[in-house]
């Protein structure tokens, strides 16, 4: 009767076999197709609860989402530039320039990412290097109790009668830079997007504000807490994301948008340049520039769709003005005003 048991020259085969899978766990990574994607740290909840599953189901792969800072996601790049593991990024457009600059962005193309053709005018950025899948609002959140009509225009935080109620934040944050536009538009006359281009009218304006402030933040959790124990009334350039997240928690605060419109902030896409898997990668970022995505994302992110076939979120005027800032304005003049504003906005 022949034996049932293994011999010793299929067992060492056997543990040859394993032992080369061990010391070569890209093979099996390999197999399983894993998308690795660098993304915000504040995304993950809902990148992992709505567009991993929805990727996978469609693509039988199995997406990785690193979440940190816009800033590592681009060392990442920078670092594994020989050989990225990184396939795509969501990060903040001002790190985007600086991925271009390195040239560690393959461009998106119609032909690859047919929805880039369906997006709303500016949010496709440096002829096709990253596209913006979300836009973030910034407005004026203000404390309801404390105010009964909401703020109607970025000239309101100006009040008199606002002593000591203001928030501001620093120039630090990326939410902080309308104030600067906005408040040259005030002293210049001119529409948020002609203001950009010039920031001394804007500094002149915004020395009028100290009066006003009762602080000027860094950390956001700071901030709303002052807000919604009424020790400040309003946080002029507040991110929708941020603020209204707090409101549907239950903090007495809201959102306003001001009547000279809003500005959009920076949620971009790109697919890192000699990544594995590039397939993959462009129909990753397809997917989150099209209408069946963007619509489940519009509501748990508080965010206004890129896409121009998803109707914006409920509540917003029908007329409201989207005003894009320039990035590449920003990336210029940014440490310029980081310094001035220390020095003239201190209090």
């Amino acid at each position: 009767m022949p034996s049932t048991s293994p011999d010793r020259r299929s067992v060492l085969r056997g543990a040859a076999a394993l032992g080369a899978l061990v010391a070569a766990p890209g093979i099996l990574r390999a197999q399983a197709r894993e998308l690795v994607v660098g993304g915000a740290a504040g995304h993950k909840a809902w990148v992992e609860e709505i567009v991993v599953p929805a990727f996978e189901r469609k693509h039988g792969a199995k997406v990785i989402f690193e979440g940190t800072r816009s800033l590592v996601n681009l060392e990442k790049m920078q670092k594994n530039r020989d050989r990225p593991y990184l396939s795509v990024v969501q990060m903040d457009d001002p790190v985007m320039i600086l991925a271009v600059k390195e040239g560690l962005l393959d461009p998106l193309t119609p032909a690859r990412v047919p929805n880039l053709g369906a997006l709303v005018p500016g949010t496709v950025h440096m002829d096709g290097m990253w596209a913006n899948y979300l836009q973030p609002w910034l407005g004026i959140a203000y404390n309801t109790e404390a105010m009964r009509q909401a703020p109607t225009s970025w000239a309101d935080p100006y009040d008199p009668r606002y002593k000591g109620r203001i928030i501001v934040p620093s120039l630090q944050n990326t939410e902080g830079l309308p104030n600067i536009f906005a408040a040259a538009a005030l002293e210049t006359g001119k529409s948020l997007d002609a203001a950009q281009g010039d920031a001394e009218p804007g500094f002149r304006k915004l020395a009028a504000l100290k009066p006003n402030l009762l602080t000027v933040y860094t950390q956001q959790p700071q901030a709303y807490n002052l807000l919604e124990q009424g020790e400040a009334w309003m946080i002029s350039s507040a991110m929708s994301s941020y603020a209204l997240e707090r409101k549907a928690a239950g903090a007495p605060i809201a959102l306003a948008a001001p009547k000279e419109g809003v500005f959009a902030m920076p949620s971009g896409i790109a697919v890192v340049k000699g990544c594995p898997l590039p397939d993959l990668a462009f129909a990753y970022v397809d997917m989150l520039l099209g209408a069946e995505l963007q619509q489940r994302l519009v509501g748990p992110t508080f965010s206004l769709p890129t896409n121009r076939a998803v109707p914006r979120p409920a509540g917003l005027p029908a007329d409201l003005v989207v005003h894009q800032i320039d990035w590449a304005n920003v990336a210029r003049e940014r440490d310029g005003w980081i310094k001035r504003w220390d020095r003239e906005m201190a209090i």
